[in-house]
């Protein structure tokens, strides 16, 4: 890949998610702007999707056209140009307009990959943008007062796949093309290990922002869980169930402990020579497990006004930690067993 385009991914990673930015200069080299291309599509359709000033139907539309470019094998610039001008120019968030003002250029980027990188990239983009085009019809509503909620656990299992655990395919697929030293991997296990891998860190966000969802009609809780616990949605719109919310909120906890130890499996099994892949997995894990400890401990996490949330500088001291002891099993597994036993 050139330097220029190059360039243009680190421009765009860095003023779109600083944080996204710092994490994706750990993985290799050699399949670090693929990472990045994918984030950029991914975040590019996030955005339209959040795009509230733009009628539901409207974005539907748009998040339509967006993915026909990666079913169909030729670009539809006309497409693309219609999505920068029509989603880019009510932006508020500067970050976001640059992204979608770029778009054209991501794609050009996306052609000068190889075919079977291009190919990867397709698949996990048709399936992100398919959550996205079901969460937008799931959920009509804007607001608490139009709450609507998963209805089953499987709903909720589908979900988490269609917008987190496609990704674990997808790091694996690329991680096992571009990376000798897994060449002994079975890539399909694995791919099936990194499914519940980003399932865990989707359940993550769930929990943690279960508040602030509500808020925006949506409830990823399943009716069923609630309902088992004589609780309805419009409950945990009310802070003072969150008590008798505690059981099913322990079920989730658990469900995404079970899916990140998954993850640490996965990590553990990449060679210990592959010291930034193994870190660019732990650090994701590790993260979500101080999220999980706040979320257990948090006696505000029906309050939309507190944002459950991990300082910065404990992420970077888990970076710290990991790259200190150049990701050590020993010690991440040490580490992730004592969060373990404060989270379940």
């Amino acid at each position: 890949m050139s330097s220029d385009k190059a360039t243009l991914l680190r421009d765009l990673l860095k003023q779109v998610s600083r944080l996204f930015y710092t994490t994706l200069a750990v993985v290799p080299a050699n399949v670090r702007d693929q990472v990045g291309l994918a984030y950029l599509f991914a975040r590019a359709a996030d955005t339209i999707a959040d795009t509230e000033l733009i009628d539901r139907p409207r974005r539907l539309g748009y998040l339509q056209r967006l993915r026909e470019q990666f079913v169909s094998e030729q670009l539809d610039r006309e497409q693309i140009r219609s999505i920068q001008q029509s989603v880019g120019s009510v932006q508020q968030e500067s970050a976001e307009r640059l992204l979608l003002e770029r778009l054209d250029e991501c794609f050009q980027v996306f052609l000068a990959c190889s075919l079977d990188d291009q190919q990867r990239i397709r698949r996990v983009i048709v399936t992100l943008t398919q959550g996205m085009e079901t969460d937008l019809n799931t959920f009509p509503g804007g607001a608490s007062g139009e709450l609507t909620a998963l209805k089953t656990i499987d709903d909720l299992d589908r979900y988490t796949y269609s917008v987190a655990g496609c990704v674990g395919e997808f790091w694996t697929a690329l991680m096992c093309a571009h990376r000798k030293a897994l060449a002994n991997w079975d890539c399909q296990r694995m791919s099936e290990i990194g499914v519940r891998f980003g399932k865990g860190l989707q359940l993550t966000n769930i929990v943690k922002d279960v508040a602030h969802d509500l808020q925006k009609g949506r409830c990823y809780i399943p009716e069923m869980m609630l309902t088992e616990v004589g609780l309805t949605p419009s409950d945990l719109l009310d802070q003072r169930n969150l008590l008798r919310f505690r059981p099913v909120l322990s079920k989730l906890v658990r469900q995404a402990v079970a899916h990140l130890d998954q993850g640490w499996a996965y990590t553990m099994a990449i060679p210990r020579h592959e010291t930034r892949l193994r870190l660019a997995c732990m650090w994701p894990i590790l993260s979500a497990g101080e999220s999980l400890k706040l979320v257990m401990n948090s006696p505000d996490l029906l309050n939309h006004a507190v944002k459950v949330k991990i300082p910065r500088s404990k992420v970077y001291q888990i970076m710290a930690m990991t790259t200190g002891t150049v990701a050590c099993g020993y010690a991440g597994t040490a580490y992730w067993g004592h969060l373990r036993k404060q989270i379940i």
